[in-house]
Formats: structure tokens, C-alpha cells, sequence
């Protein structure tokens, strides 16, 4: 391998690691390039069975989210209400938090202590924080943010099937007849699995797929039928589809009769689901109805995947098993290409249910609710006992929290303040709390805001670890760097408290649960003596032995040597299962499958008079929750750079909105300010806004301050697909741009501060080449104060002497111009900024503005620059945006193929396709729709 030697004559060593991408469920496989310092570069394991090599447009810029000043790298005590923080030492911090914990427990009980965690960490980290919680403390409140994503597939699989097991596998993307994608964009949040679905539909064009969604996404444009719904109708579509299943006799009768049981009362359920009042309540033609039912009847091999269009709702559960009903009545399940087949939101949900990182889980998909379980798992970890009642999820423990019932959390690895929701209360439960305790790679999160302390973890690619994806396939992390500073794994920080906890148990004289261990020290160092990562996956593979999940045949020389490998493999396997239940038999006391017959419900807060309109939320192509890693790089924000509301273009009308507008949405619990844009896929009354922007970026555009903690009684899931909103103008008479070169990160930060000054603000980077800044938009009722302004120039290193003013006090504009080496560096344009997009190209392009100098700061675009302007971009790779692609296809290019020769877009991590697609779709209907002279 060659050696790069640096200036300083050592040689730079050039090494690789393999890892897994840290963003979604699909697990792709990936190869982390580095020197053994620092990360400097990423590309897809070509051995992965995941991705075979692909990586999507977030996964291709990972090694770009690993630097930079907003990383945490000690442990930080905060004076809540302030930007004040103060280093600690590790012992420290540990101990003044293990004395406040210590005293709760000691004078309220365990339960009032609480964890909550994350889809993010290892299973290493699972296993230990869940060992601590209800093993070593006695609390079962300890939930993970994966009760926002795949908890109503849970109890969707454990309630038809009998245990939290997904059945197939991507290989049987390539071997369905009949893809039914319901409530999923694969496109956006699952674009690897979407690029097979592709290659499938490709290779074969006579895969029938189907759609299910109230929005017409990028998924959609693959669809040979397509179902726009009316959001929370799923149940009724399902039924009604299983109706015409029965009358058209698609049946697999031998199945039901021999591998199922409930089927008559499900039958006798759906005979009043009929096909016209189906497609009635669905509001989708039943000509459609009737094709998906028949297509899917008559597929040899059928495949369902779901995503959180189905589990996030308060009736999620419903939706999962009448889902999972569709499988049972026609036998399309445990053989190749067929099956119910749930896709998870982050890296390693499936190893927080696997490892019981949930209030009614133990590992081993285990139930506290059982005793025989809850006896198993403590004899394994040597307690007396564990605790009967199953603890709060989510939005239950936070409102405990609130009440005082709950008097201090750990959260971990996730950001609740953002991303729970009813976004206010969380906040009041933070400040009711007497500690809230953040442990967490990055600083800044909205919810550092309430924490008293911070701790440091280990981030991707530093920290050896397992991790378990949507298909039960478990893949080996391996460390490439160092952790920053003294941040620390996961499973380290939670070993280490328990040692300083038991101390301070010991202190107060807490009473031992028996005489088993002299003292909670000694107790601490016995359940927690863990030297390594290795050393806690030996304890926990133990637990599964016996189990649906038994990985006792598994060890790191196999995931080393033979690659990532499915579940169960059990001692003695050579290999691990591709799929489930191919004998019949499952995991219910009579072996059989259980058909379910749930009513069909609404959503659980309806339209009215006041709030007519539809909400709903979810993710975009680029970003990923609350951009924490994908808010670091650039060309992540060039498709999305601001916070939006997409609106049917008639309700735009009614409302007096267009394109590029603010407008107020408003529900029961808030309100948010967000950029319009008009969409004509979208069916009236429905509106969708992205999930991810937060303070940091999007102020006035907390969606989560709009939706509702309704949660389903079974999952305990949240509706965050369903929220009833008014929609009305916003006319600010003020606005005003920002832009600016990074050239040191501190400016970044500056800009953040002056965002959270007006009532509507917008951040974004942006980057051109090696040149990097960010664009800030900014709007109000009247203009800031002219100290105002000269501070914050001061605070964005705009003060120097190469300058260029231009102010009109009569009618409140002050613009100003940064130029170094003939070059515009950053600009100011407050009271008027309609040359804000081409400043933006002269800017990021380095051009000499000598040429450009009589039209600096005209009220117009300079005429000879109007094609010079780009338009919103859409090829993450390459920077091909939307006005070059719709150029091609005016010139003839009309395929994939014909797009990626003329300007490379969609040739390279291939997530931009659908949208090209879309373009191509929507000129070409254009075209034919235009007058013929």
C-alpha cells in the first residue's frame, strides 16, 4: 500500500476499516479510509450482502461528518438557561451524577429514575444500559427512540406471528412477482434497497408493484398502480382488499387450514369491508382498489415492505396485523420473494429489541410480563429478581417526568426535544426534571438546551461494536480513530457509572436486594466487569441460546472471515437463515399464525372547521433525523436547503399562498413558519412538512410542536402521520439574506445565534468546489437596530476595511459587500435581497466581481446573469440541478441513461433517479398537454 508522506517527512498511513453506515435500517456495509487518525474517506464493501459496494448520496459524505468543532470531548456541566458550560473530569461528573441518582433511588425507588436511548447505539451498548436499568437499579423505565419508528411492527409481528421476527430478506426483492410498498418512500429513506428495487423491476418488467400513500413520493413513480389514501385509512384498504381476495377466491385454503387460526372471525370482520366502501373511505377509484387486491392474489410470490406511514399511528398495531392478515389468507410467507417484510428507520433498532432495550423486553426477545423469562434473565445476571411491570414508553415517561412521578433521565444518542411529540411538553418535563443528563457525540442538540450535564461518546467509526439491520443480518464495526478528546463508547460510560453508582449506594446505606454481594460496589463490579466489547457480546449471545434470535454459533472470526451473517445462527450452523416459518410452524403456543380482526378506526385528531387541513410528516432524500451528522455537510442541503410546507395547488389558491412564500401553520400545540412550496402530486387537503430542521437550522419550523402525543395502546407509537392544521399567509414586511465563506466554523455559530433573533430564519451551507459558506434568510416585523447589525458584521468577521456599503435609512435597506482578492467572500443584504441567488453563484464561483461591479447592488438580477443563477439541486454527486436537468430533457434526453451521459447526474450513488424521473414525467406531460400550432 502506498505511503503518502506529509511536509513534515512522517509518513501518513493510508488504512481501511471495515464498518456499516450509521444512518438507516438497510446496514450498508462500508469501508471507512483513514490514517489512523483521522477519517479521509469512504466507499461502499463490495462484499456487504447489504449494498454490494452501493452507497446512497448520505452514506457517500460520511467521512465528512466526522470533524469539526461541534464534537463533544469532555464532560460538560451546564447552567441551565445559559450558554454556559464547564469542563469535568470523567470521575467527576460520574460522581456528582451517581449522588443525585443515589438519593433518588434511595428515597423515591428505582422507578423514579429513567433512561432513554436510541436505535443508534450497539447491540454492546443495548445490552449493557438495559443490564443497568432493570438488573442492577430495578427500573424498567428505560424506552429508546425506536418507539418512534418500528414499535407497531413489534407488536404487529408478536401479535400475528408470535415473536418479533422479520421473516425475509432483501435477496427476495429479486424473486418477488408482487412488490406492495405501503407508508414507505423507500426512495428517500431506504434508497440502497430502492436501487434493487429498481435493478428488479428492471431486469424484469413484469414485477408488479404497488403503492400505498397519501403523497405521491419519488417511490411512487416506479408503481404500476398507485393508491393515494386518505391518511390512517390503512385498516379499511386492507380489509377491503382481503374482501376481494375472498370473493375472487385467491385464497391459499390449505395454508389457513393448516398453519393459521381466527380466520372466521376475520372473515366475518371483513364482509362489511366492500369494495365500494372501501375505495369510498379510501378515496381512491375501486378500479384501483380491485387491481392492487388482484394483483397481489395472483402473484406467485408476493412482498410487502412497510415503513412508518404504517407504524406511526395510533392505530399502528391495527394497520400491521391487517397487513400481516394479507400474507396468512393467501400463504405468502417463508418462501422465496414473499412475505411481511417491516424496514427499520436506524442503524440498529433491531439490536435494541434483541438485546431488551425496551420497557417490556428482557434479551432473548424475552417479556418482563412473563415470569419464567424474567427468572431466566436474572439468574443469567445473578440478581434475585427482576421488576414485574413493564415501564413507561416514550411519551408516557415524559409526562411522568413532568408530574414529578419521574424525577431524573439519561438520555442517549437521540434528541427528544426535536423529535418527540408535542414538542412543548417534553420541554416542560425537562425543566421540571431535577437532572437531565445528555450523552451524546455532538454539541448544540435542542435538547443540550435542558441538560445539566453532558458526556461524551464515541461516534462512528470509533468504537468496535455489533449492529443488527432491517433483515436480521448482524455486521462487526471495527474502530478506524480515536474518539475525540476523552469521549468514551457507549457501554463504557454505563459500566463506569454503575461503579461510581455503587458507591454512592454503599454511602446512603441503601439496602441490598440480599446478602449475595457484600456491597452495590461489589455488586457493580460483578455484573459490570466487562473489559471489552468482546467480553459483553459473549454474555449476551448466551442469552439467546434456545431462543427464535440464537446467535450461539456466532463469533467474530465467523463475522471477520465469512461477512455479515442473519440470525439464528445457532452452535453448529454453517450459516445463517434467509427466512423464516418456510416449515409453517411459529412461535405460538398452538405453532399456528394468528389471524387478527381489527376494526377500522380514524385517525385520532380529525379535521374540523377550525383546523381543515391534513398534516402530515417525514423524511427527505438527504437529510436524516435531526441532522446532527447530515447538517455538517454541504451538499446535503442543496436539494432542501430550507424548511418547507409542500400544498396542493388549489388549496394554494384558496389560501392566497405560491411558491416561496412563508406561510403559518398552526394545530392545537403550535405553530411553525415555514417556506411554501406548491406541489401538484399532492391530493387536496393534504400537506407534508420535513421532519428534520430544528433551532439549529429552522427556528420557526418545528414540526413536532404541531403533532399530537396520541399513541397506539398496544406499541405505545405516537401519530406523527396525522395532525389537523389552518394554513394562512405570512407577510413580513422586513427580510433580509446573509452569505458568507466558512472560513472559520465559528461563523457558523454566529449566524445560528442571529437566527433565534427574528421570528422566521433559514440556515443552510452551501458549497461550490473547495469553497464552502452558508446562506442565512431572515425575516420580520420591523428592521433591526443599527447596533444590531454592526454586531453581528462583527460577529461574522464582516467589519474588515474591503468593504462596500450601500444604505437607504428612508427605506430601511443596508446592504453590504466583502471582497478580498477581488473576490465577494460575504454579503449583507437586509431590507431588499432579490439578487440574493446570484450573489450566491458569484460567491461560491470565485469569480473576479470587477466585471459584475455596476450591478452589485441593484433591486434586479443583472440580465446577462439570469442563466448563471442555479435552481434547486438535485444530484447530490455531481451538482447538477433542476434547471440543467429540465435543459437535457428539452435537448431529448428523456432516460436515465440518456441523463447520466449528458451531465453525469444519476450515474453515481443513482438516490437522485426518482426525481429525475419525476422531471422527465412532468415535462414530457407538460409537453403533451401544451397547445399544437
Amino acid at each position: 500500500m502506498t505511503l503518502i508522506r506529509p511536509q513534515s517527512g512522517q509518513p501518513l498511513r493510508r488504512l481501511e476499516s471495515k464498518s456499516a453506515c450509521p444512518y438507516c435500517g438497510t446496514g450498508c456495509g462500508v469501508i471507512i479510509e483513514h490514517d489512523g487518525q483521522h477519517i479521509t474517506g469512504v466507499r461502499g464493501d463490495p462484499d456487504h450482502p447489504a449494498n454490494f459496494g452501493q452507497l446512497c448520496s448520505k452514506g457517500s459524505n460520511l467521512h465528512l461528518t466526522s470533524r469539526g468543532d461541534d464534537r463533544a470531548r469532555e464532560p460538560l456541566q451546564h447552567q441551565r438557561g445559559s450558554e454556559n458550560w464547564s469542563p469535568l473530569r470523567w470521575p467527576e461528573a460520574l460522581m456528582q451524577m451517581a449522588k443525585v441518582w443515589a438519593e433518588i433511588i434511595h428515597t423515591q425507588g428505582p422507578q423514579a429514575v429513567a433512561f432513554y436511548v436510541s436505535g443508534q447505539l450497539s447491540t454492546e451498548d443495548y445490552y449493557v444500559v438495559n443490564k443497568l436499568a432493570k438488573g442492577f437499579i430495578g427500573t424498567n423505565h428505560i424506552d429508546t427512540n425506536s418507539r418512534l419508528c418500528m414499535a407497531s411492527a413489534v407488536t404487529g409481528y408478536k401479535s400475528s406471528l408470535g415473536m418479533d421476527s422479520v421473516p425475509c430478506g432483501y435477496e427476495d426483492f429479486d424473486s418477488a412477482d408482487c412488490l406492495f410498498i405501503v407508508g414507505a418512500n423507500v426512495a428517500y429513506a431506504h434508497p440502497i434497497l430502492f436501487r434493487r428495487i429498481e435493478a428488479a423491476k428492471l431486469r424484469r418488467p413484469e414485477l408488479q408493484i404497488i403503492v400505498v400513500d397519501p403523497r405521491r413520493t419519488p417511490t411512487a413513480a416506479i408503481a404500476d398502480i398507485f393508491l393515494p389514501i386518505q391518511p390512517g385509512t390503512d385498516v379499511a384498504l386492507f380489509h377491503g382488499m382481503l374482501h376481494i381476495l375472498i370473493w375472487e377466491g385467491f385464497l391459499n385454503r390449505a395454508f389457513i387450514e393448516t398453519h393459521t387460526e381466527g380466520w372466521e372471525e376475520l372473515k366475518a370482520r371483513v364482509q362489511n369491508y366492500t369494495p365500494q366502501w372501501v375505495a369510498e373511505t379510501c378515496a381512491i377509484p375501486v378500479a384501483d382498489l380491485r387491481a392492487a387486491a388482484i394483483a397481489f392474489g395472483q402473484a406467485p410470490a408476493a412482498l410487502s415492505l412497510w415503513c412508518q406511514g404504517l407504524n406511526q399511528s395510533s392505530h399502528g398495531t391495527d394497520k400491521n396485523v391487517a397487513l400481516i392478515n394479507l400474507h396468512l389468507a393467501t400463504g405468502q410467507i417463508g418462501r422465496p420473494g414473499a412475505g411481511p417484510f417491516s424496514l427499520t428507520g436506524q442503524p440498529n433498532a433491531m439490536g435494541g429489541r434483541e438485546t431488551g432495550g425496551m420497557p417490556a423486553l428482557l434479551p432473548g426477545h424475552r417479556e418482563i410480563a412473563n415470569p419464567e423469562h424474567r427468572a431466566e434473565i436474572a439468574a443469567l445476571w445473578g440478581v434475585e429478581s427482576l421488576h414485574p411491570q413493564p415501564g413507561y414508553t416514550a411519551v408516557p415517561l415524559f409526562q411522568a417526568l413532568e408530574r414529578g412521578e419521574i424525577e431524573t433521565v439519561w438520555i442517549t444518542c437521540t434528541n427528544p426535544v426535536l423529535s418527540m411529540p408535542d414538542q412543548t411538553q417534553v420541554q416542560r418535563a425537562l425543566e421540571k426534571a431535577r437532572l437531565v443528563v445528555l450523552q451524546d457525540s455532538f454539541l448544540g442538540t435542542e435538547t443540550a438546551a435542558y441538560a445539566d450535564l453532558l458526556l461524551p461518546a464515541a461516534s462512528w467509526g470509533e468504537r468496535e461494536a455489533l449492529v443488527t439491520n432491517s433483515e436480521r443480518r448482524i455486521t462487526h464495526l471495527r474502530t478506524a480513530v480515536p474518539a475525540p478528546g476523552s469521549a468514551l463508547p457507549d457501554w463504557m460510560i454505563f459500566r463506569d457509572f454503575a461503579f461510581i453508582l455503587g458507591d454512592a449506594l454503599d454511602a446512603l446505606n441503601h439496602p441490598l436486594p440480599s446478602a449475595k454481594d457484600a456491597s452495590w460496589a461489589a455488586r457493580a463490579q460483578r455484573m459490570f466487569n466487562f473489559a471489552d466489547s468482546t467480553s459483553i457480546f459473549l454474555e449476551y449471545r448466551e442469552c439467546t441460546r434456545g431462543r427464535d434470535l440464537d446467535i450461539t454459533g456466532l463469533d467474530f472470526s465467523v463475522l471477520d472471515n465469512q461477512g455479515p451473517q442473519q440470525w439464528p445462527y445457532p452452535e453448529g450452523a454453517v450459516a445463517g437463515q434467509a427466512r423464516l416459518y418456510a416449515d409453517g410452524v411459529f412461535p405460538t403456543p398452538s405453532g399456528r399464525a394468528r389471524f387478527r380482526d381489527p376494526e377500522y378506526l380514524g385517525v385520532a385528531e380529525e379535521i374540523d372547521a377550525r383546523y381543515p387541513l391534513r398534516l402530515t410528516t417525514g423524511r427527505l432524500r438527504d437529510h436524516w433525523h435531526s441532522m446532527s451528522r447530515t447538517g455538517k455537510v454541504a451538499a446535503l442541503f442543496a436539494s432542501d436547503a430550507e424548511a418547507f410546507l409542500e400544498i396542493q395547488p388549489d388549496d394554494a389558491r384558496r389560501l392566497n399562498l405560491d411558491n416561496d412564500m412563508l406561510a403559518k401553520v398552526s394545530s392545537r400545540r403550535g405553530n411553525n413558519i415555514l417556506r411554501v412550496r406548491v406541489n401538484a402530486d399532492l391530493q387536496p387537503g393534504l400537506l407534508f412538512a420535513p421532519m428534520h430542521f430544528g433551532r439549529r437550522y429552522a427556528p420557526a419550523a418545528l414540526c413536532n410542536q404541531l403533532t399530537l402525543a396520541a399513541i397506539d395502546p398496544i406499541s405505545g407509537e405516537p401519530e406523527f402521520k396525522h395532525t389537523a392544521v389552518q394554513v394562512e399567509p405570512v407577510l413580513f414586511p422586513w427580510q433580509g439574506t446573509i452569505l458568507r465563506l466558512l472560513d472559520k466554523d465559528a461563523y457558523f455559530h454566529a449566524a445560528q445565534q442571529i437566527a433565534r433573533q427574528f421570528p422566521y430564519a433559514s440556515l443552510a451551507r452551501m458549497r461550490r468546489g473547495e469553497r464552502e459558506g452558508f446562506i442565512l434568510r431572515i425575516a420580520g416585523e420591523q428592521a433591526p437596530a443599527a447596533s444590531d447589525i454592526q454586531a453581528w458584521d462583527q460577529a461574522l468577521g464582516m467589519d474588515s476595511l474591503d468593504i462596500i456599503d450601500y444604505d437607504d435609512g428612508r427605506r430601511g435597506i443596508r446592504k453590504r459587500l466583502c471582497i478580498r482578492q477581488d473576490q465577494l467572500y460575504a454579503a449583507r443584504l437586509f431590507g431588499e435581497d432579490v439578487t440574493r441567488d446570484w450573489l450566491r453563484e458569484l460567491l461560491l464561483s470565485a469569480a473576479d466581481v470587477h466585471s459584475y461591479r455596476h450591478a452589485l447592488f441593484a433591486p434586479k438580477v443583472p440580465t446577462d446573469m439570469g442563466t448563471w443563477v442555479r435552481s434547486r439541486g438535485v444530484c447530490a454527486c455531481t451538482g447538477v440541478d433542476e434547471r440543467i436537468l429540465q435543459q437535457h430533457v428539452a435537448a431529448g434526453a428523456v432516460t436515465l441513461g440518456q441523463i447520466a451521459q449528458a451531465c453525469g447526474a444519476g450515474g453515481e450513488c443513482g438516490s437522485c433517479k426518482p426525481e429525475i424521473l419525476d422531471i422527465i414525467r412532468l415535462m414530457r406531460r407538460e409537453a403533451s398537454c401544451a397547445p399544437r400550432l
